[in-house]
């Protein structure tokens, strides 16, 4: 691969150290998620009690994504990473003894969620700074495969780690993970005039709110890619909902397999999804990236209930005549192929559409775009996902994610065939 620009990205020691710090960070923020609707379900015994873990997460992006996208832009960035992962880690050392309280369960997870508004505009919009607009896409792409992985580490090591830790001890892991990402942030040397100045408060929040609307209301590239990632965000979390009941009522196959089967496939799809745009399509136009992306996300999410459909075809049971036994294709592996091929799909909607933001906006502007970002994807998701289990047990899963689907691959069509001739 000729002039790999993922390595030249990788050969950016300040955004090296910057995804160093991505990891460590989002893999405890996930690490967290994860044990705690385990700890709150053992102590409680109630699925609403869970829920009020989620909204716990999910309030603080309604209530100060904005706003703290408009404070990020004010300050040092680079500082504001290294804060946000000390004061997470802080927060989590009192449940070492407060793990038997709700009420104080609720209280950190809500905190720990706060400060998290003011990572996220700092994270992703530092990324320019660091390595300049020709290994952007790049850079993006190796962001955007870290965010994943780790997230999906987190997620599959939750059980093993809460059991070698214990309940109150995996706190204390989860901090440290924390301090380690705060480590990484403290190192990096950003050469921007931002680096050592607070921009100065020059008019107030109402108007710079304003001002990036009115930003975003006009400038095409900006609102597409803000809608694709909203969109993008708002469907893994709806998935997730209802994936347990995908997995036991269509698959029917144990509740545990189903992240075996789907979460690892797609996170590879996302990998080398992320991987190839990253070194082949630097001339590609992004919009049309983000469209392809959108449009093979409808087609594979419309085509997950009836992986046991294709099972029946004569073209599936000719090929199973003269494969062995233990490869002869099944349902399973339809659905590990297309969950391959929805992370595949995801990439190509996440890396050209921050990239997209990132090239279209200035630094004073990134953070309060992310903000608005982070706001959107927390009110857009608040109701579907309390919403869409209920609707699941009426409608049943199939019918859900049929809808979901065709949802998607409506909205690609909107913007191949109309917004662009308008």
């Amino acid at each position: 691969m000729k002039n790999n620009l993922i390595l030249k990205a990788l050969a950016v020691q300040p955004f090296l150290l910057l995804i160093l710090s991505e990891f460590f960070s989002q893999f405890s923020m996930n690490l967290f998620n994860f044990i705690l609707l385990i700890v709150v379900f053992a102590v409680a015994k109630s699925n609403l009690a869970v829920s009020g873990v989620v909204i716990a997460f999910t309030l603080p992006a309604i209530l100060f994504g904005i706003l703290a996208g408009v404070l990020v832009d004010r300050w040092n960035k680079k500082n504001v990473l290294f804060m946000s992962n000390v004061l997470r880690g802080l927060l989590l050392l009192p449940l070492i003894f407060l793990q038997g309280d709700l009420l104080s369960i609720y209280l950190i997870t809500f905190s720990v969620s706060l400060i998290t508004q003011f990572f996220i505009p700092a994270e992703t919009p530092i990324i320019p700074v660091l390595v300049g607009r020709k290994l952007l896409l790049s850079a993006n792409a190796i962001f955007g495969m870290t965010m994943y992985i780790s997230i999906f580490l987190a997620y599959a090591l939750s059980g093993p780690i809460l059991y070698i830790f214990g309940k109150t001890n995996v706190f204390v892991f989860t901090s440290l993970l924390f301090f380690i990402a705060a480590l990484f942030a403290s190192l990096i040397q950003v050469k921007s005039k931002l680096s050592n100045e607070i921009t100065p408060v020059a008019v107030g929040f109402a108007s710079e709110i304003k001002q990036v609307l009115t930003l975003l209301s006009k400038t095409k590239n900006l609102y597409h890619a803000l809608f694709a990632l909203t969109l993008s965000q708002v469907l893994v979390y709806v998935l997730a909902v209802i994936g347990p009941g995908y997995a036991e009522r269509v698959l029917e196959i144990a509740i545990e397999d189903f992240p075996i089967l789907f979460i690892t496939p797609a996170v590879v799809g996302i990998a080398l999804g992320a991987l190839v745009i990253g070194s082949f399509f630097h001339n590609f136009d992004k919009s049309s990236l983000t469209k392809f992306g959108l449009l093979i996300l409808g087609v594979s999410i419309l085509l997950m209930p009836f992986g046991d459909k294709f099972e029946t075809r004569q073209i599936v049971q000719f090929a199973n005549m003269y494969l062995p036994n233990i490869i002869k294709i099944n349902a399973l592996h339809i659905l590990v192929a297309l969950a391959f091929v929805i992370g595949f799909a995801t990439a190509f909607i996440f890396v050209p559409a921050n990239t997209t933001l990132q090239e279209e906006s200035t630094d004073e502007s990134r953070g309060k775009i992310y903000g608005v970002l982070n706001t959107m994807i927390g009110i857009l998701s608040f109701f579907p996902v309390l919403l869409v289990g209920i609707v699941a047990d009426l409608i049943g899963v199939r019918s859900v994610i049929t809808i979901i689907g065709a949802i998607v691959l409506l909205v690609a069509f909107v913007r191949i065939f109309v917004t662009d001739k308008k």
